[in-house]
Order: C-alpha cells, then sequence, then structure tokens
C-alpha cells in the first residue's frame, strides 16, 4: 500500500472516530440525565409519605376509634407500622363520651389499630385535662397509659404524676409514682 493511501485511510479512520465522539458519546450523557430523572420519578412513586392520614374503627361494643394525622410515613423495616406527626384522636365511646387525643408525633399500628402518641401529648374527656410526653393506647387492652411529666386538671384539683392508667370501658384511672418514696402532689383550687 502506498503512503497515500494509509494516509488516505487514516484520515477516513480519524474523522470516523471523531463523528463517533461527538454523536454517541453526547446522547449518552442526555441519557444518563433522563435516567436520573426517571430514577428520581420512580422514587417519588414509590414513596411511603402518606398526607391526611385516616383511620377509623369500631370495636365489639359499639365504641368508635379515629386516628388522623397531617403526614404519616411507612416504617420501611415493618410496613404494619405508620410513624404520624401531628396526630390527632378520637374515641368515641357508646355512652357518648368523647375522648380527645393530640400530640405532636404518634406511631399507629395497622393490625392491631394500638396507637403511641408522643410529644406534647394532651387528652381532653369529661371536663379533665390529662398532659403528658408519652401515651400508649391499646384495644386490645382497653387502656390508655400516659407517662412522662404527667399533669391531671379538672375544675377541684391539679395532681402531678408518673403515670395515668385509664380504663376505656370503666373509664376508672389508676395513678402511681414509679419510686415508692415519691409521692403523687396534688393541688386543690379554691
Amino acid at each position: 500500500m502506498s503512503i497515500r493511501r494509509v494516509g488516505f485511510i487514516s484520515f477516513i479512520i480519524l474523522i470516523l472516530l471523531i463523528f463517533f465522539i461527538l454523536f454517541f458519546d453526547l446522547p449518552k450523557k442526555k441519557n444518563e440525565t433522563t435516567t436520573s430523572v426517571i430514577e428520581t420519578e420512580e422514587n417519588t412513586l414509590s414513596s411511603n409519605i402518606i398526607e391526611n392520614v385516616y383511620y377509623s374503627t369500631k370495636d365489639t361494643n359499639g365504641n368508635e376509634y379515629i386516628v388522623t394525622a397531617e403526614i404519616g410515613e411507612i416504617d420501611n423495616n415493618n410496613s404494619d407500622l405508620i410513624f404520624l406527626t401531628k396526630v390527632k384522636g378520637i374515641i368515641k365511646l357508646k355512652n357518648k363520651t368523647e375522648i380527645i387525643i393530640a400530640s405532636n408525633f404518634g406511631k399507629y399500628n395497622i393490625n392491631n389499630l394500638d396507637t403511641i402518641f408522643s410529644q406534647n401529648v394532651l387528652i381532653n374527656y369529661l371536663n379533665k385535662k390529662i398532659t403528658g410526653d408519652y401515651l400508649d393506647f391499646s384495644i386490645e387492652r382497653n387502656s390508655m397509659i400516659i407517662s412522662k411529666n404527667v399533669i391531671y386538671s379538672d375544675f377541684n384539683s391539679t395532681l402531678n404524676t408518673d403515670v395515668i392508667e385509664i380504663d376505656i370501658k370503666t373509664q376508672n384511672a389508676k395513678l402511681f409514682m414509679y419510686e415508692n418514696e415519691k409521692k403523687i402532689s396534688i393541688e386543690t383550687k379554691n
């Protein structure tokens, strides 16, 4: 082969190489961007965030239990659990008594309907107000156990205790302290 022919073939190969680099490498970059957008869209579509959460159920006695939240997030490790933000619970007892519960956060179990309310827990029922940091509500146990910095108040008195356990059916309450030597503090209103 002549030097001219080798030079011409080399020139053609160089042009083809430049052509491939310019036209085939550029679309790859475009595809990478598109793929990234698609992945983001897929992540959004498969999100575990729920807005305006609402759960309602009735027990065999005719009591209705409602849990609402501004935001819910399904637990990645256990899809039966939903973490809640700005939570409200309403217990409508068959005898027409309503118990209203509010808290900053919560955790709801869709299997047994148990709900944990946490941070700035407020319970209102029968002209009584209970505040605390943690509330464990269980339909199976028919109880609410509120603990940590608990303050109970009504028209006549205010008391501070470690724990209040309320039987939902009877509405009876047990108050106790974690340590036996500590006493429940009661202040009566005039």
